[in-house]
């Protein structure tokens, strides 16, 4: 069985100013190439959102330290952790009025670095429960895929093996919100009646599903989160422009680093791999915005914006993150099942590409968006000397000054490139 757990960590990304969540989207991109994998084989693929009640609060504390045992917390280590849950105290108050304090028997302090990671181990063995379904696990966020032929038999296999998943919450004093658990089908299933249930409950068949921050629609073609991100920049852009005649170029600059780029990128690597009608409503925006920052007209060309303010274009900056994806798999840094996606080129000969992988070939355009295929393809268009750089910081660095280059070729060429 196949499990990718999300270790619950923030990289920073100091050339934007900006906290990119590298995990997050390690997890998406494994669920997506499992869903893709089977739209691939003309197959069916099922997700199932599970939304737990008080996930990090419903912890037993005496369970936790048991498994913490059996995973090789022993000795002082232990007892530290265990001092750190035990003994904590809680009362509400209402107005003047307090009630009596009483012991916290359950749960993990949230606001800290440790508490997801105590999560994380607690519900780890879960992961053990069912082998006909892949678990993509981030935090208390558990999302359940499996694929197959026939959709009835999917739905069946699902209902039984959800009954193990379930009697495995009820044996950890956990919950599920079935009001808020969701299943997708994804696949040509129009016109078929889908009905699944949980404890005889029936749970909700959805077209579209938030997923670890991002919207993920049953064709799988990112259009309700871009155009959730269309909204939300929309409103950010109204804000820049009604401050445009009150700040400088430089508080602009940061107000759109703070307020708009963060939409952009956010796993903008998964999402922005599509067909360019579909993004190009979040290109036009972002060429509003560099006009603002600018307070330049309505009509002005904004590649000499872009370079003047050294921010990248929407197509590059995906191409920039999936690039640094693909950097991390060349040298072997990534999760293991991110790491299997992608080959080295076969030939035993030397060839000018040196450092490529493998492009496999595949039926449908989904799965060419997909960061198996078109991260392999950018991977092998980049140069073996930015390829060859010896560490993460001096990769984004080079590539980077790579495009700027060649937007200032095409400032001195005197083209017009607005895209």
């Amino acid at each position: 069985m196949d499990t990718f757990i999300a270790k619950h960590n923030l990289l920073a990304d100091n050339q934007y100013g900006f906290r990119a969540n590298m995990s997050t989207s390690f997890a998406i991109i494994e669920a997506v190439e499992e869903i893709t994998n089977a739209l691939e084989s003309k197959q069916i693929a099922v997700g199932i959102f599970i939304d737990i009640k008080k996930a990090f609060d419903t912890v037993d504390h005496n369970l936790l330290l048991h498994k913490l045992e059996k995973y090789g917390f022993r000795g002082l280590v232990l007892k530290w952790i265990k001092s750190y849950l035990t003994n904590r105290r809680q009362y509400v108050q209402l107005g003047d009025v307090c009630s009596s304090e009483m012991n916290i028997i359950s749960g993990v302090p949230q606001g800290s670095v440790l508490g997801p990671k105590l999560f994380i181990l607690f519900i780890n063995d879960l992961c053990s429960v069912s082998q006909a379904m892949k678990m993509v696990l981030f935090a208390d966020d558990t999302n359940i895929f499996c694929s197959g032929e026939n959709l009835n038999e999917l739905l069946n296999l699902a209902t039984k093996e959800m009954k193990k998943i379930k009697a495995w919450f009820d044996c950890n004093n956990l919950a599920f919100n079935l009001d808020k658990t969701k299943i997708m089908v994804f696949g040509n299933n129009k016109n078929e009646l889908i009905q699944f249930e949980i404890n005889g409950v029936k749970v909700e068949v959805v077209h579209e599903n938030r997923f670890l921050g991002v919207i993920i629609d049953d064709k799988m073609s990112w259009k309700p989160h871009i155009k959730q991100i269309q909204n939300k920049v929309s409103r950010s852009l109204a804000i820049l422009n009604n401050v445009k005649h009150l700040l400088n170029y430089k508080s602009l600059h940061m107000l759109y680093c703070s307020l708009i780029l963060p939409y952009f990128s956010y796993c903008a690597e998964i999402w922005g791999n599509n067909y360019i009608t579909s993004i190009k409503p979040l290109i036009v925006l972002q060429k509003r915005a560099i006009r603002v920052i600018h307070k330049a007209g309505y009509y002005d060309h904004t590649h000499p914006l872009f370079t003047h303010s050294k921010l990248l274009k929407l197509k590059d900056l995906v191409n920039y993150l999936t690039a640094q994806i693909m950097h991390k798999a060349q040298n072997k840094m990534l999760p293991n099942n991110i790491q299997k996606l992608f080959t080295s080129r076969d030939g035993g000969y030397s060839l000018r590409g040196q450092f490529r992988f493998k492009i496999n070939i595949t039926r449908t355009r989904r799965k060419q968006f997909c960061i198996s295929f078109c991260g392999a393809r950018l991977w092998n268009s980049i140069s073996d000397k930015i390829k060859n750089s010896p560490s993460i910081r001096l990769f984004k660095i080079q590539y980077r000054s790579k495009i700027f280059n060649d937007y200032i070729i095409i400032n001195k060429c005197g083209a017009i490139v607005d895209v």
